[in-house]
């Protein structure tokens, strides 16, 4: 009998055709990261994935029965999945919770300016990042405008190969000793954190002559005009793709791993155990949601009601009559989001024997928070022997882990929104490298670890 808790490394368990398919689930991950840089975006494509496999809009089903499959699709920026289970839903529902908006630069409502013959678009930074980070590397523009006439245009420049990228350009080293003497969180100003978008001048503009061209261009390829920034929704992201990362390609590196990594995983679960014809005894729910980095507000978020009325739609069409409150209290959920993994050269910041190192196995947090487990969702005991259980049973492998060491920072999920609810909640994830930063890394046996898990969970 082993007495000792100890990591196991996930790559020497494996055999050939196991680490085949890692490569291959990895592949198709990162194809997915790649087109999915927006929140936006990732719904479109959860959608067409979901549409594939037989799934169909809630809202054009008049009943529901055991094995019928579900979506609502809230604001273009959330989404629901559910597979109806054989039991009423009084009997609660398995849920897998994940987000999918990532920190990035959004456009200000009026944005576009000139000076020194240079024309600039003016950001807001949108989740927690170090301004630094997002200076002086190539950046691609994504979103949706509307015009006048109520017209929706999309806008996606800067991320195939022949296309124009836009940047921020940094002080340089020559001129930045007065800059370089703040700290790290000052020495970058927001307000200046000014996307370059042109640089030629209108022949026949009178004033702001590169800022008219630039008016010029747009409106001849989208048919917009400056006050259509105001109806618009743009967002600069890093213009570069996903790869393997390591002489091993062991690890993967992208922008937007927290949280796309948790949401393919989720979304690939559900649809891969329709694939695989696997009955559900309990309803099954695949939860993707919007603005869990600036706090989970707003009526894309998980403390938005939506989810309620989707959960009120399924009672409905059921023909359950189980109160909705019920369901909560009976139902389980893994809130998907990623983990913070020890850095091997910032391993300071981390009580090691608390922490995720990469490549064993998707991270299992009791709580989250800070100090005081402030903000926290902690799960209770009960749930994570059953979720231990479940992982064990179905040979997954898992690693215990926290956020840091205590008084170093914290940081939060969605957890604690569903447990409100009475949900049982556990955080559950990828452990990645570098969390928030243009180009994050995981390990690529994690990230197949972490949809394994999802899929055991569904099952149970």
């Amino acid at each position: 009998m082993e007495l000792k808790y100890e990591k196991k490394d996930i790559y020497s368990t494996l055999n050939k055709k196991e680490i085949e398919q890692v490569d291959v689930y990895s592949k198709e991950y990162m194809k997915f990261l790649n087109s999915s840089k927006t929140e936006r975006l990732c719904v479109e494509n959860a959608v067409e994935i979901l549409n594939e496999n037989g799934f169909s809009d809630i809202s054009k089903k008049r009943s529901l029965k055991a094995g019928d499959k579900v979506y609502l699709v809230n604001k273009q920026k959330s989404i629901f999945a559910a597979v109806i289970g054989k039991k009423d839903l009084i009997y609660g529902t398995n849920i897998i919770g994940s987000h999918i908006d990532s920190p990035r630069l959004d456009l200000k409502p009026m944005p576009l300016y000139e000076n020194h013959d240079v024309a600039v678009l003016k950001t807001q930074y949108y989740g927690g990042i170090k301004k630094y980070q997002w200076m002086s590397i190539p950046l691609a523009m994504y979103g949706v405008v509307y015009n006048e006439k109520g017209e929706k245009i999309k806008i996606a420049i800067g991320d195939t190969n022949d296309d124009t990228t836009f940047t921020i350009a940094d002080l340089l080293p020559h001129l930045a000793k007065d800059q370089l003497k703040a700290n790290a969180n000052e020495f970058i100003d927001p307000e200046k954190m000014s996307v370059i978008i042109g640089n030629i001048k209108d022949k026949e503009a009178k004033d702001s002559k590169v800022k008219t061209t630039v008016l010029k261009l747009l409106n001849e390829k989208y048919g917009i005009k400056e006050i259509d920034f105001a109806r618009a929704e743009i967002e600069f992201v890093p213009a570069f793709d996903a790869k393997f990362v390591g002489i091993d390609r062991s690890m993967i590196g992208g922008y937007g791993q927290d949280d796309r990594v948790c949401s393919y995983a989720n979304l690939r679960a559900i649809v891969d155990l329709v694939k695989e014809n696997h009955t559900f005894d309990k309803t099954v729910i695949s939860l993707i949601v919007d603005k869990e980095e600036i706090g989970s507000t707003g009526n894309t978020s998980m403390t938005s009601q939506v989810f309620d009325m989707f959960i009120n739609m399924l009672l409905q069409k059921t023909g359950s009559k189980a109160d909705r409150l019920n369901v909560y209290y009976n139902s389980k959920m893994l809130s998907a989001d990623v983990a913070t993994a020890v850095d091997p050269v910032y391993d300071d910041v981390s009580d090691i024997q608390n922490s995720n190192i990469l490549g064993s196995g998707i991270a299992l947090e009791k709580y989250s928070g800070s100090g005081g487990k402030y903000s926290s969702s902690d799960a209770n005991a009960e749930f994570m022997s059953e979720v231990m259980k479940i992982f064990n049973d179905n040979k997954v492998m898992y690693q215990i882990g926290t956020l840091g060491k205590i008084g170093k920072g914290g940081g939060g999920t969605i957890a604690y929104i569903l447990a409100d609810k009475g949900v049982d909640v556990v955080d559950c994830g990828t452990a990645v490298l570098a969390m928030h930063s243009p180009y994050e890394v995981s390990s690529k046996f994690d990230v197949y670890m972490t949809y394994l898990a999802y899929k055991a969970f569904f099952k149970s």
